[in-house]
């Protein structure tokens, strides 16, 4: 029994041997290739075991997850204006057809970005050169993403890929043409900002204007209302006075006659040459005279 434990370890070992040359697992992140011979066999897009001839047929997997392929650099492009612009973009793309990848790029991911990047690119420099750089900035950018989309999906499905969005994460001018843009944004600037303090110098003379009219009007409605109010106060005075004459008129002569003196000798240094006999100092020589009697 011992001698043949040798015999059953080796045929186990055999057992074993064969079985991982047999076996296969797909993961469903994968696609498996099965090749006879060199030649396409089946192909295997359902995770889980599979089996398969030893020697005879090998086995290869490629990726059926979303891959990216990003331009380590932007790109240079020329628009309808014969200027140029620098983009940086992206592609998001998947194996769809296993047989036809391996068939037309051998299986290589590196020849497949290759192909993909050139179709891209010559439709981005197609697109770019039929639009202008308003459109490519904003313009027009979702649909120039749209169209290359739906251009390079058909041209990539010729080696079995899928193209599902093709993104452009940055379209620049090159720092020479940014430069003069620049230049001009900012003569455009100060040529708007001239427009509107123009305009608001007007706009602030004629509200000036209109204000010095306003303060005219009311200044005068106000003289008038003061006139008024001084040629009513006037009146009543004059009628006041009138009245007060016509109830004792010498009173009111010898009242105004004294307010003729007070003012007459309101200060010490006033001179006057008057004749006596004048009918101004009428009630002074008739008090002196009063009192002699």
């Amino acid at each position: 029994m011992r001698d043949k434990l040798p015999i059953f370890a080796g045929a186990l070992l055999l057992l074993a041997a064969l079985a991982s040359m047999t076996l296969f697992t797909v993961d469903q992140r994968q696609f498996a290739v099965v090749f006879q011979l060199g030649e396409v066999k089946e192909v295997i897009d359902k995770p889980g075991l599979n089996v398969k001839w030893p020697m005879i047929q090998n086995v290869r997997y490629f990726d059926r997850r979303i891959l990216t392929m990003d331009t380590p650099e932007p790109e240079r492009f020329i628009t309808a204006e014969k200027k140029n612009v620098l983009v940086d973009h992206f592609v998001k793309w998947r194996i769809v057809d296993p047989q036809l990848y391996y068939v037309s790029v051998a299986g290589d991911e590196a020849r497949a970005r290759t192909r993909l990047l050139q179709t891209v690119n010559a439709g981005l420099r197609e697109e770019f050169g039929r639009r202008t750089v308003h459109d490519v900035v904003s313009g027009a950018r979702d649909k120039i993403m749209e169209d290359m989309r739906t251009r390079a999906d058909l041209d990539a499905r010729k080696i079995g890929v899928q193209i599902l969005d093709v993104r452009l994460k940055r379209v620049d001018l090159p720092l020479e043409v940014s430069e003069s843009v620049y230049r001009r944004m900012e003569a455009e600037r100060k040529r708007v900002a001239n427009e509107l303090r123009s305009e608001g110098g007007a706009i602030a003379e004629k509200i000036r204007a209109d204000a010095d009219r306003q303060r005219e009007v009311i200044v005068a409605e106000a003289y008038r209302e003061a006139q008024q109010v001084k040629g009513a106060g006037d009146a009543k005075a004059t009628a006041t006075y009138a009245q007060a004459y016509g109830q004792s008129p010498e009173f009111y002569s010898f009242y105004r006659s004294l307010e003729a003196y007070r003012e007459s000798f309101a200060n010490k240094s006033d001179v006057m040459v008057v004749d006596p006999s004048s009918e101004f100092f009428r009630y002074m020589k008739d008090s002196g005279g009063g009192k002699k009697n």
